[in-house]
């Protein structure tokens, strides 16, 4: 009995450190990501969020969600993709483009168009210009923050020796 409840313990401790490691770059975008919380238009839109007028679990939640991309790309570089020679480089490069796309350009467009349409009306001010600028410049900055890893895993992947 006292072998199986160590053997539970110790893959409870494996699945709790691959949360971890999965919601590590969430967290750490969302720790970055807090300056564009100056703005009274990016509170609104969490505040607006699920649960509604509470702030941080909205806040962390889609910072978690932005990184999801982020990992699938991650993931699926080093799940399908041959180590041996540029592959895990170009994956990461490509993981860094397109989720910079998906977080910086579609995630803005779908809390200024669809979040209203969906019956979510966060913004104060109207959805103008300055709402659209203030969002693409915090996805963008969250593409930044997210990709700085993934580039310098894919440099140091295509240096010569690889990893």
């Amino acid at each position: 009995m006292v072998l199986g409840l160590a053997s539970a313990a110790g893959e409870a401790t494996g699945w709790l450190w691959t949360i971890a490691l999965l919601a590590l770059p969430g967290v750490a975008a969302a720790v970055l990501w807090t300056p564009f919380l100056i703005a009274a238009r990016f509170r609104a839109l969490f505040v607006a969020l699920p649960p509604a007028g509470r702030l941080v679990p909205s806040y962390v939640g889609v910072a978690l969600a932005l990184s999801v991309p982020y990992l699938a790309g991650l993931l699926l570089t080093v799940g399908l993709v041959n180590s041996a020679g540029p592959g895990w480089s170009e994956g990461f490069l490509d993981t860094a483009l397109f989720g910079g796309v998906a977080v910086g350009l579609v995630a803005p467009a779908l809390a200024v168009v669809g979040l209203p349409r969906l019956g979510v009306d966060w913004d104060p001010t109207g959805y103008g210009p300055g709402t659209w600028a203030l969002l693409v410049a915090a996805g963008l900055w969250y593409a930044v923050v997210a990709a700085v890893p993934l580039v310098a895993l894919a440099i140091g992947m295509a240096l010569p020796g690889g990893y």
